[in-house]
């Protein structure tokens, strides 16, 4: 039978973490999980292999799963649900590689021929948005995402949301109509603010509004909701079904947006994937990551048909070191056509990384987001 032998993590630039997993037949397996506590989480990562995987069959992955979830008397959060994701992604990407075939062939099949990916404009504090647009239209995208504000007080002046109209207004004139625009208020902003935010932005049609209050206030969503007709969207800081269970059950939420590297991986995404057709709520997969964490989320998305849509990250304002296709032996299976992904045909996640790449950018790169702060001197968020 074959075994898990070995592991190997490699934190790289810009702000990722990368996870090898090695079988005695010789095949290797790749997940990954992003941004910020990469100490912390590698800790989880590796408690979690030493005391549950080596050694074990990397087959049994739902058995792996439920070991590692209720394993531990404390179970949730980011910590222990990202190590969970990036280990479960390499998992089956070696399951995918023992049978010959892409993940989502093992997951019921294809749904469609090709992922819808948007493209994010405008920075953290959002500038140049337009012009922006433009350029990411010109080369073929149908669908932008722009963050709405930069920070903001929890009861701001009618300033801050002229400014915000007038941001959205101006990509709206340069796309037109047919171009999908993607708001993201990224948690900034309290549910007074968000009211009337919302409401100030629904003339120039944005395709959804991300994140108008935080999760923690995720009861506050059927207020704003009622407050708009934009469709509403929030998951990337939910871990698990059981967090998404509020947000289907009150019927305020209309996309929701898992994120594969920190939401309990493959296995688990899939699982709120279809408690969210059960609801009729689309999904759309946080991703503004590296080519580990995009392959899982093509994956997942091909054979889940309520997948609207998905976020990648080639020219992200975060990727200044490094972006999405340097870690590839072959970057062709990310190119975009008219604003699509074709689905990867080739065994596991599809992908096949430069691990020669990987080794030379390993560091110790430990990224945390910055820290903003209000003109009074108190903490904003980011």
């Amino acid at each position: 039978m074959t075994r898990i032998v070995d592991y190997e993590l490699y934190q790289v630039p810009p702000r990722w973490l990368f996870l090898r997993i090695e079988t005695s037949d010789g095949r290797v397996g790749w997940g990954a999980r992003r941004r910020g506590r990469a100490r912390t989480v590698r800790t989880a990562v590796e408690e979690l292999l030493d005391t549950y995987l080596l050694g074990e069959d990397p087959m049994p992955i739902e058995d792996h799963w439920q070991t590692m979830y209720r394993g531990g008397f404390y179970r949730g959060g980011p910590v222990l649900m990202s190590a969970i994701a990036g280990i479960d992604q390499a998992l089956w990407d070696l399951k995918g590689k023992h049978f010959g075939a892409p993940i989502y062939e093992l997951l019921g099949g294809r749904a469609r021929d090709r992922v819808r990916v948007y493209q994010w404009v405008g920075g953290d504090r959002p500038e140049g948005v337009a012009q922006a647009a433009a350029e990411k239209v010109d080369q073929g995208f149908s669908a932008l995402k722009m963050n709405a504000t930069p920070e903001m007080r929890r009861v701001d002046s009618p300033a801050s949301i002229d400014a915000a109209r007038e941001r959205l207004a101006a990509v709206r004139e340069t796309v037109g109509p047919e171009v999908d625009i993607g708001v993201d208020f990224h948690g900034r902003v309290s549910k007074p603010m968000a009211k009337r935010l919302a409401k100030a932005l629904e003339p120039y049609e944005p395709m959804f509004v991300e994140e108008p209050v935080l999760p923690e206030h995720n009861d506050a969503l059927p207020e704003i909701a009622g407050h708009t007709t934009v469709p509403i969207a929030t998951g990337e800081r939910m871990f698990s079904r059981w967090d998404f269970k509020e947000v289907f059950e009150n019927g305020a939420v209309d996309v929701i947006q898992p994120d594969l590297s920190h939401a309990g991986g493959i296995t688990e995404v899939k699982k709120i994937a279809a408690m969210a057709e059960a609801y009729d709520v689309a999904m759309a997969p946080h991703c503004p990551l590296g080519p580990i964490a995009l392959a899982s989320c093509v994956q997942v998305d091909a054979c889940s048909p309520n997948v609207l849509i998905q976020e990648q990250s080639l020219d992200i304002h975060y990727n200044e070191t490094s972006d999405v296709l340097d870690y590839l032996a072959d970057p062709s299976v990310f190119e975009f056509d008219d604003g699509f992904i074709e689905l990867p045909d080739g065994p596991g996640l599809g992908i096949e990384i430069d691990e020669d790449h990987v080794r030379d950018m390993t560091g110790d790169v430990d990224w945390h987001n910055p820290v903003w702060r209000h003109e009074d001197g108190s903490v904003a968020e980011w």
